[in-house]
């Protein structure tokens, strides 16, 4: 066996086998797509009905049956289609002679023999797991880079070089290794053929209860949980693709970073929401738009549950309003606003507000029939017409018990007053002027952390209560006969089942959630109500949190573990940070925090981070400059990070970057989380350490996202932030 082989010839003769066998394989994918159309057009051609009035219910089983081929072809296709870049990425080498190709999707050929094993299936485990010491059987791993429909590069790793194959040769210099030297795009790639042990142990554990993947910058945790994903989708489908997977991102830019991924193991049947998009099924609400640090705190806060609570019992009557006066046959009758206070109470204890109008009318109607002279000889339902027929009845209850939306709830907060009552004893000064001021720009519109007070606010008032038409619209069979309605078997039964609306929270058979050490314990409860039966994957890291109490996000997500089976992972090897750049980060966190979990660059390029100065009134010509300099440098995409309060200066820059402005991007801190690119600029890291209380874990999140060259600019002079490490770095000014 040749352990190592890079010439021509031999590389020339080694992409000739590979390349016949992807042949073989996209002739029998034609054969599979050919089929499969020819499946959706015999769906849209069966079963037509030439009855232009009304279906028999024989022809409405026909139409079913036809939806059923073309909706199953139609799937078909697009996977098949979606399958035409990359589909064979591996090959495995065994004792035995016959080859083992891995792929995207599983290919087999008219006797149904395996010409491509579905890189999710059993078989295909050893192409992640073997390794030299524990080779399961495999003598050589290769891994085939392909554009399109060739084979245009091979990477070999040999497992067992004592096995007896002298027909192989090694070559490349590792899969990994050539496929972490890449330049980065704009969106992620998927990892499938280059999954590691580690990584692949993950993936595959058991989907039942809450799997925690952790693990520190550059691991490879976001990729990995969404090839989790595609897993159990194959492995469990009508499980998970009856009950659906609902993935979770920090950001609208994360989504559409990783938007490709799962396509591209074919899958399509994800849900992808960013954070701010969760609650939208609830609410109607949605938002990319983060609150100052400080801000998002208090509304993260378990607090705001008995804040929110406070503010549903607190009537839109002022105090002076909140009293009822009726004359029933010359008796006044009244209701001062403790007896009000005391039944809203014990309605909101037994019942969400927007169902308890009911309870409501019936506590109101009994208390003022106790103040009804026996000499009038009524009883309650005599009392009942006359006072609910009664104009300032009707006007006084619509006032004090309407119907509410969260959004407008929530919006009263913009008063001072009402913010001081509903937190007094809950939040200090200072907190509630921040909630309060929050608000009372409309302009401004709702923030991520009030899509979780929005949903919390929904599910405390409940849905409104639909109105019953006042006419029923008349229906005509086709012999012309005249019915006021149509009662199915499913009416039947929803009457059975009771009167209360349905809930409108749409829920999942799994939970996926990355950067979840940033959700707040309130995101944490928005985020269970959508997973009340599911299992849960779980993506994060501590040491990158930017949620100020840890110790609280823990707390929160311990309470959604609860008593569910629990397994962690921990990924060790950081593989997107060269060493250099690591370093300074490490030396950053181990700092501010000293029990971070920090993983081992296994790269090193020999460039160490440059740490320079900028001054203020000419930061957007430095940084210019600078980005001229790394798009010499780097091939792929390079991202600039800087604080809210240097966002527009630094966006500025980008008229003047020519056709380099197509590989730059701008971001926020925290729209960095999980993004990576080739180079990166940091503008000002104190100010990104002033911004939030979690600075230093902010900070090491964008020092973390190059996988090849990092610079800093600091404004004026060195910046406080380089305390965090022992000595200048080369590349100061």
């Amino acid at each position: 066996m040749d352990t190592k082989d890079t010439g021509e010839p031999v590389l020339a003769r080694e992409l000739a086998i590979e390349q016949a066998h992807v042949d073989l394989v996209y002739r029998y994918l034609d054969q599979a797509t050919r089929s499969a159309r020819k499946v959706a057009s015999q769906g849209r051609d069966l079963y037509h009905s030439d009855r232009e009035t009304y279906v028999r219910e024989e022809d409405g089983t026909a139409l079913f049956e036809r939806d059923a081929f073309a909706f199953q072809a139609a799937r078909r296709l697009a996977v098949l289609n979606a399958e035409h870049e990359g589909l064979v990425f591996g090959r495995l080498d065994l004792d035995e002679p016959e080859p083992r190709y891995i792929g995207r999707i599983g290919v087999r050929d008219e006797e149904y023999e395996p010409l491509v094993i579905d890189w999710r299936a059993r078989a295909a485990e050893p192409f992640y797991r073997a390794t030299a010491s524990h080779p399961m059987g495999v003598v050589r791993r290769r891994v085939l880079r392909c554009r399109n429909d060739r084979v245009v590069g091979i990477e070999d790793d040999l497992l067992d070089s004592s096995a007896k194959r002298d027909d192989l040769v090694i070559v490349g210099e590792g899969a990994l290794m050539a496929a972490l030297k890449r330049s980065r795009g704009h969106q992620m790639r998927d990892i499938v053929a280059t999954i590691q042990a580690e990584q692949d142990e993950a993936i595959r554990a058991d989907h039942a209860g809450v799997t925690l993947i952790a693990g520190g910058p550059g691991t490879g945790k976001s990729v990995v949980a969404l090839h989790r994903a595609a897993y159990l989708l194959y492995s469990n489908r009508q499980r998970f693709e009856r009950g659906g997977i609902l993935v979770v991102g920090p950001s609208a830019l994360f989504m559409n970073y990783i938007e490709r991924v799962l396509p591209s193991l074919g899958e399509d049947s994800v849900t992808l929401r960013a954070l701010g998009h969760v609650a939208a099924d609830a609410t109607g609400v949605s938002s990319d738009r983060n609150d100052p640090a400080q801000v998002a705190a208090v509304k993260g806060s378990l607090r705001m549950r008995q804040v929110l609570r406070r503010l549903i019992s607190l009537p839109l009557l002022d105090e002076a309003a909140q009293q009822l006066r009726v004359t029933v046959k010359g008796e006044v009758l009244r209701l001062d606003r403790p007896d009000l206070e005391r039944i809203r109470r014990d309605v909101l204890t037994r019942t969400k507000a927007n169902l308890g109008r009911p309870a409501a009318e019936d506590g109101v109607l009994r208390a003022l029939f106790g103040q009804v002279p026996e000499s009038l000889g009524l009883d309650f339902g005599q009392v009942a017409d006359l006072v609910t027929s009664s104009a300032a009845y009707r006007m006084f209850m619509q006032s004090w018990w309407p119907d509410l939306a969260p959004t407008e709830v929530l919006g009263r907060l913009a008063d001072p007053a009402v913010a001081r009552r509903v937190g007094n004893g809950l939040l200090d000064e200072a907190e509630t002027e921040a909630l309060s001021a929050s608000y009372r720009d409309p302009a401004a519109g709702w923030s991520v952390a009030d899509v979780a007070l929005l949903d919390e606010l929904a599910w405390l008032l409940g849905p409104v209560a639909k109105d019953e038409p006042d006419e029923v619209e008349a229906l005509f069979l086709p012999n012309g006969t005249e019915i006021a309605e149509v009662v199915t078997t499913a009416d039947l039964l929803d009457g059975e089942r009771g009167e209360e609306p349905e809930d409108a929270v749409q829920t999942f058979a799994h939970v996926l959630v990355d950067e979840a050490q940033d959700l707040s314990p309130m995101q944490w409860r928005m985020m269970r109500r959508r997973g009340p039966q599911a299992s849960w994957t779980i993506v994060g890291d501590a040491a990158q949190s930017s949620w100020p109490d840890p110790a609280e996000g823990k707390s929160a997500l311990d309470d959604l573990v609860g008593i569910m089976q629990y397994r962690e992972f921990r990924l060790s090897t950081n593989y997107r940070s060269p060493a250099e750049v690591f370093n300074l980060a490490a030396r950053v966190i181990r700092r501010a925090y000293p029990q971070a979990d920090l993983p081992q660059a296994v790269r090193s390029t020999g460039v160490e981070p440059e740490l320079l100065v900028a001054q203020r009134d000419s930061l957007a010509a430095t940084l210019a400059e600078q980005l001229a300099r790394l798009g010499e440098l780097v091939e792929g995409t390079i991202g600039v990070i800087a604080p809210d309060r240097l966002a527009d200066e630094a966006r500025s820059v980008a008229d003047g970057l020519g056709e380099l402005a197509q590989r730059v991007s701008f971001v926020s801190p925290l729209e960095s989380k999980g993004l990576e690119y080739d180079a990166v600029v940091v503008v000002s890291p104190d100010d990104i350490l002033l911004d939030s209380p979690a600075g230093a874990r902010v900070l090491y999140v964008c020092l973390t996202r190059p996988t090849q060259r990092l610079v800093t600019l600091d404004l004026d002079r060195p910046g406080a932030w380089r305390e965090f490490e022992p000595s200048p770095a080369s590349g100061s000014e």
